[in-house]
């Protein structure tokens, strides 16, 4: 399997490329910006785009989704983010951006999955209404990448628009913090971690001290 990652754009966001080998199709994840970038890990694999899938609609994870000429994947709930720039945040940026692209829904413990790839949806909503994370089940079981719900050492801010901080932390106990201990956590920003490492040391889990956030 190839699994690359590529930071992407000014918040540097971590765009990840799936394929189950060289010159095949391939999942990207997060193309927020930067496609150039995005296109030489294609080129260096021959791989060529299949399908997107954004994590949650915010403008920084969805800004070069229209330059593959490949199906959107989002989450009902962030659906109306990709086609409204002030909820997708870039009208902050005084860029109205929205995509054109065919768009398609995921739901809730749905598999999608390309060649022996597959990925299973878990809603985990508090940083937008419709914020997911993809558990792989296949090639490896041990893998979930969590976009801007789960970093390392924190978890994703909860003041922009749909925001709800206790409902992402009640979510990410329920839907992440089941999965095992070794389980790798790929996020949106930032470094990777494990399922293990942040139930016993990330600040927002511990009884005591949820006094840091780490990323965007």
């Amino acid at each position: 399997m190839i699994l690359e990652s590529v930071s992407v754009g000014p918040m540097d966001v971590n765009c990840y490329i799936l394929a189950s080998k060289e010159n095949a199709q391939a999942i990207i994840i997060d193309p927020g910006d930067q496609p150039r970038k995005i296109n030489q890990i294609l080129k260096k694999y021959k791989l060529k785009a299949s399908f997107i899938i954004n994590t949650h609609g915010h403008y920084d994870h969805i800004g070069a989704d229209d330059k593959f000429g490949a199906p959107i994947y989002i989450h009902p709930e962030d659906l109306a983010f990709l086609k409204d720039p002030k909820l997708n945040l870039s009208a902050f940026f005084s860029i109205d951006y929205n995509i054109n692209s065919e768009i398609k829904l995921l739901g809730e413990n749905e598999i999608i999955g390309l060649d022996d790839i597959q990925l299973k949806i878990l809603h985990i909503p508090g940083h937008t209404p419709g914020g997911v994370a993809l558990q792989m089940i296949k090639p490896i079981d041990s893998i979930v990448f969590t976009g801007d719900t789960l970093f390392c050492h924190g978890i994703g801010r909860s003041d922009l628009e749909g925001g709800d901080e206790a409902l992402l932390i009640k979510s990410i106990k329920e839907k992440l913090f089941t999965l095992s201990d070794e389980t790798i956590v790929y996020p949106g920003h930032g470094p990777s971690s494990t399922i293990g490492e942040e139930k016993r040391n990330n600040p927002f889990f511990l009884k005591n001290d949820r006094a840091h956030r780490n990323v965007p």
